[in-house]
């Protein structure tokens, strides 16, 4: 049955939940009212029994039909229709009219005409099966008897039960019309609440079947479908320019590759054409040939290297490699690694302690990519420092510089300044360091140093003492 229920369109569940939820209500009304109007005509109809009085001439001719010796009777008096009057003795006889049919008496019946209750209301039933309402009292001036008895006035239960038929008829009938209305109303304002869903849901089927992320939801209001509208929106905007970039970072690539594979193609298909001819390349030549093929394998090995790096940094971040990482040691290894590849430039430090929340092989990496540029630039025995204080980290050269109006493209992938583009490089180190500086909330800036040279300042936040759990040092 839920499967079954599950199965329903979302408008048409909204509609019979609401007509479920009428049901419960109306009908709940609807039996509270029936009770109520029950009890209340029931009251009625034993007030109307105890303010009935039976004449005591119609009290003394029933009592002489039961056998009793009565002085001076009075001439017979007629029962007072439309009740039903039956004389009830101490010692359990009954006495009614000729062609009447007897009440049933109960036990309280009895204890009134001995005397040990004043009077009793309650249901009962005729020799015939009918359904009675009984109010049985002890009269005050009864007529003059030997023993003692109770008077017995009842109805018919139909007084009440003719009503309430009636009253349950129309509230089964505006009941009925009140569930079907609310089913039917349900259906119509879940259609039109539920529009925004169903356009969000065209979007995303479009969207499988024809990968178009231009598609927009219309957003207007505040309310949660809103919301998701705006979400789903801000979603194909992002998957958008992740695959603008994706596509860009692929043609970018392609167009580095083709450069250092057409010329180490180039020198392979001369190696080649030597061997098969016979005929051997001078030895310098040769030498400066295979110097060449070497330098271009190299260079497609560091580009290749950065690109997956870059991919890697592209990915969605995991929150599991991220730890306390103790910034100056991230920056005083970087340091001591890039010291290796430069070997006339002098190299300067002075890291205060900072603790920041960050991946610690990224950041060493970005670190590391400052300071290779740093070297790159450098003229023979100048000075590279590093700087670290109050969560900024600065790394100097002593180089050319870099122009003014290249400053807003030195982080875009495979960028690279047409002074530098015969030096050794990929243009992806600094797109790596942004990448990995965001990652760990950070910002990274490049900006000409005060005399010559160039400064890379990276800001990440942080504390300068680490946390009582310790860092994560790797």
């Amino acid at each position: 049955m839920r499967n079954a229920f599950r199965r329903l369109s979302l408008r048409l569940r909204l509609g019979l939940s609401a007509a479920l939820a009428v049901t419960i209500a109306v009908s709940a009304v609807a039996i509270a009212s029936w009770l109520v109007t029950k009890q209340q005509l029931t009251d009625q109809l034993d007030s109307n029994l105890q303010n009935v009085q039976a004449s005591p001439g119609y009290v003394r001719e029933l009592l002489s039909l039961c056998g009793a010796e009565l002085p001076g009777q009075d001439q017979r008096t007629e029962t007072p229709t439309p009740y039903v009057v039956q004389v009830i003795t101490s010692d359990g006889r009954v006495c009614v009219a000729p062609g009447h049919k007897e009440l049933e008496v109960a036990a309280s019946d009895l204890a009134v005409a001995r005397g040990i209750l004043r009077s009793t209301v309650h249901d009962t039933v005729s020799a015939g099966g009918q359904k009675m309402r009984v109010s049985t009292t002890r009269p005050n001036t009864p007529p003059r008897f030997s023993g003692g008895y109770a008077v017995s006035i009842a109805q018919s239960f139909g007084v009440v039960d003719k009503p309430l038929n009636s009253l349950a008829l129309w509230l089964l009938g505006f009941s009925g019309v009140g569930i079907i209305g609310a089913a039917t109303a349900g259906i119509a304002i879940s259609r039109g609440g539920l529009k925004p869903v169903e356009d969000l849901t065209r979007a995303a089927e479009h969207i499988a079947r024809t990968q178009d992320l231009t598609i927009r939801i219309p957003a207007d209001g505040g309310d949660e479908i809103a919301r998701l509208s705006k979400s789903f929106n801000e979603m194909t905007e992002a998957l958008t320019v992740s695959r603008d970039s994706q596509q860009q970072l692929i043609a970018d690539a392609g167009h580095e590759l083709r450069t250092p594979l057409t010329s180490l193609r180039a020198n392979v298909q001369l190696l080649a054409r030597s061997h098969r001819s016979g005929r051997k390349l001078p030895e310098k030549v040769m030498d400066d040939l295979l110097t060449s093929v070497e330098s271009q394998t190299g260079e497609l090995a560091v580009l290749i290297a950065d690109l997956q790096e870059l991919s890697r940094s592209d990915a969605v971040h995991d929150a599991t490699t991220a730890g306390v990482v103790p910034m100056h040691e991230v920056a005083r290894r970087a340091m001591e690694r890039v010291k290796h590849r430069g070997n006339d430039i002098q190299f300067v430090s002075d890291l205060d302690e900072w603790y920041v929340m960050a991946e610690a092989a990224a950041l060493e990496r970005a670190v590391v990519n400052l300071l290779d540029n740093a070297v790159k630039f450098s003229p023979p025995g100048a000075v590279v420092s590093l700087h670290l204080s109050n969560g900024q980290l600065v790394v100097r050269d002593r180089g050319p510089g870099i122009p003014a109006d290249e400053l807003p493209h030195v982080f875009d992938r495979f960028w690279r300044s047409p002074t530098s583009r015969g030096m050794p490089g990929s243009g992806l180190g600094l797109a790596i360091v942004a990448k990995a500086v965001e990652g760990a909330g950070g910002t990274v800036t490049l900006r000409a140093a005060a005399a010559r040279g160039t400064e890379a300042v990276v800001r990440i936040p942080g504390t300068r003492t680490p946390p009582p759990e310790g860092p994560g040092i790797p």
